[in-house]
């Protein structure tokens, strides 16, 4: 494919792509059966939402459903894939900060700590945008510690679904399946080492990860 090809093919990609996704999606969630296990109610304070890289896609509609009123922005790589996420998070009434631990990252983190102290919540993939799978970079827990904010794992697990044969082996839920969607209990890594806190992330997460593990 040629530059100008390339060029042309990104363009489209990000008018229509966005809207494909969103659509497809949309479609699903309405012929899905879904379940919602939440043990608690969420504080009017701004939280930290973790989830692994290759379950994002369905968990909007999962903060639609613990926050009344949307007040997120959600941390997406600069990369061409993450513009179409942002995009679809857009179409699903999410914010975005643009950037990832190894792209603009000073500049997340602070543009991250004033969304944070302007009552947005933040929500992270600690192992994005390009792993490995089930890792925990810092970003989250700096976050964490220096606005005291609470996290929360979060999850979507679909009845049936696809794979994508990518680093994060991303999960595409099917139609007319039943989807559990699964928030953590709130807790803090304000008093732990930074080895003690990704371990504790990477724990919270995985307890919702079971039913999709390999």
């Amino acid at each position: 494919m040629s530059c100008l090809a390339k060029k042309i093919f990104r363009a489209l990609a990000l008018i229509f792509g966005p809207w494909i996704i969103y659509l497809f999606f949309k479609f699903v969630y309405l012929t899905s059966k879904k379940n919602f296990h939440i043990q608690e109610d969420l504080p009017k304070e701004p939280i930290i939402f973790v989830f692994w890289h290759g379950n994002l896609i369905m968990l909007p509609n999962l903060y639609a459903h613990l926050r009344q009123k949307k007040k997120a922005k959600v941390l997406i790589s600069e990369h061409f894939d993450g513009r179409v996420v942002a995009k679809y998070n857009e179409l699903m009434g999410l914010e975005t900060l643009a950037g990832s631990s190894t792209r603009g990252a000073a500049k997340v983190l602070i543009s991250a700590l004033r969304s944070i102290k302007e009552g947005y919540d933040i929500g992270i993939t600690p192992d994005g945008p390009k792993g490995p799978r089930y890792s925990v970079s810092d970003g989250a827990i700096i976050m964490a510690k220096k606005t005291k904010s609470k996290i929360m794992a979060y999850n979507c697990i679909p009845s049936s679904f696809w794979r994508v044969n990518s680093w994060d082996q991303t999960i595409i839920p099917k139609p007319f399946g039943t989807l559990d969607f699964y928030a953590g209990e709130l807790f803090s890594v304000e008093d732990m080492t930074l080895e003690a806190a990704k371990e504790k992330i990477s724990k919270e997460i995985m307890a919702l990860e079971s039913d999709t593990k390999e």
